[in-house]
């Protein structure tokens, strides 16, 4: 065996072994990985569908506009209204495909403070959003942990912004995306709705959906929709050129065409009753996970969720992210260390950030949640031996194997 497919293995074992809390990843399925596998990465396909700069392409253009339909039909969205471009590689590109069309470097954008559950692309310093455009971030309210629409009225009245976005990479609470439309419509900016942890919850009514009240929505692929790794733009029909160009030839070249056939694939899951049922399974898991930490002593960032993730606030326990998230690796349960309003550095930061999407997808249920607490009071308040906790973890997931048998 080769050293590449060697270390796949061991990364699968790894997988296998490990209860995976990181609310960004998740487990593809078995036919997802068989189109992401296929010879369609062997085509070139610059363009888009009828106009391509590459000959060879009457197949791959029937894929990638069925999947546009997929996607669109997923969303109920009526094509009259809604395009969509399913080729960018990931969100962060496809986020900035949508600043670069619809503002030029200097304008003005108001987006969500890293700090308070927003995302690097929402004009973070360290981005490119932040650097190619003045930006100014809102915050939630620092005793409540929400997010204060009145302030955020104020703050863009006072900002006038071109662009406002809103979504989420590690806020629990639901997002009012009518108030952050009636906010940018009475300012005069336009909405892009970042809502890439909480597509799948959307795509299952179970989170407000923001496509009424955007301009512009955008999605990554591999989070609670359990897809592939990639992005999709979702944009009203009289902003179509402008993205699209933005996207190709603006950012990108010629498109992954495995990876959009294995979008495909993912909506064709997606439109189904199984995949609605394990979206409110998702919700379920981590009510019962947020409950039964705070029932065990930890101080969770808002008291609870509304959504897939949860955030641990480590400052009663004297913890930080990074050793917190150092403990829990070594008995091979992952959660991520997470910046929370005053945190000053996002490698040292107080907060632990935990999911249910990749766990639900192994078939895991509410009694299983109980478990998992169980597991992380004993490592961060009770301070038990790691490698004890690790034998009992990886004998509990022995009953929710990986649909990966080919490595294992």
């Amino acid at each position: 065996m080769k050293k590449i497919d060697k270390l796949i293995k061991k990364e699968v074992v790894r997988q296998q072994n490990s209860i995976n809390l990181i609310p960004s990843e998740n487990y593809v399925s078995q036919k997802v990985l068989d189109a992401i596998g296929s010879p369609l990465t062997n085509k070139y396909s610059e363009g888009y569908p009828g106009k391509r700069y590459y000959p060879g392409n009457e197949i791959y253009d029937k894929i990638e506009m069925y999947v546009q339909n997929l996607a669109l039909k997923a969303f109920r969205l009526n094509q009259k209204n809604w395009s969509v471009n399913i080729q960018p590689y990931s969100g962060s590109p496809a986020n900035l495909a949508v600043y670069l069309a619809l503002m030029s470097p200097g304008d003005k954008l108001l987006g969500f403070s890293l700090t308070s559950g927003g995302h690097l692309t929402h004009g973070h310093f360290v981005n490119y959003s932040g650097k190619l455009f003045k930006v100014r971030q809102y915050s939630v309210n620092p005793k409540t942990g929400l997010l204060d629409y009145d302030e955020i009225y104020k703050l863009a009245k006072k900002f006038k912004p071109k662009l406002i976005v809103s979504g989420l990479t590690s806020y629990p609470r639901k997002i009012d995306f009518k108030k952050f439309g009636q906010i940018a419509k009475k300012v005069g900016a336009y909405h892009l709705a970042d809502i890439s942890h909480i597509a799948g919850l959307i795509l299952a009514n179970l989170h407000p959906t923001p496509f009424s009240y955007s301009d512009v929505v955008t999605t990554t692929t591999h989070k609670t929709l359990r897809g592939p790794r990639g992005a999709l733009i979702f944009m009203r029909k009289h902003l179509e050129e402008k993205i699209n160009k933005s996207v190709f030839p603006g950012l990108q070249g010629g498109p992954h065409n495995n990876i959009i056939a294995g979008i495909g694939v993912m909506f064709e899951e997606a439109l189904t009753s199984k995949f609605i049922k394990y979206q409110q399974q998702i919700l379920k898991n981590a009510k019962v996970l947020s409950k039964e930490l705070m029932n065990l002593g930890f101080t969770l960032w808002t008291n609870g969720t509304d959504n897939h993730l949860m955030v641990i606030d480590l400052k009663p326990l004297g913890l930080n992210g990074k050793i917190a998230e150092e403990i829990l690796e070594s008995a091979n349960i992952l959660a991520n260390r997470n910046t929370l309003p005053g945190d000053t550095s996002p490698f040292n930061p107080t907060g632990l950030r935990l999911g249910t999407p990749a766990v639900t997808s192994r078939g895991m249920k509410e009694k299983e949640m109980l478990k998992i607490a169980k597991f992380i009071k004993e490592l961060l308040i009770d301070q038990k031996d790691p490698k004890k906790i690790k034998e009992e973890v990886i004998r509990f997931l022995c009953k929710f194997p990986l649909p990966y048998k080919k490595w294992l």
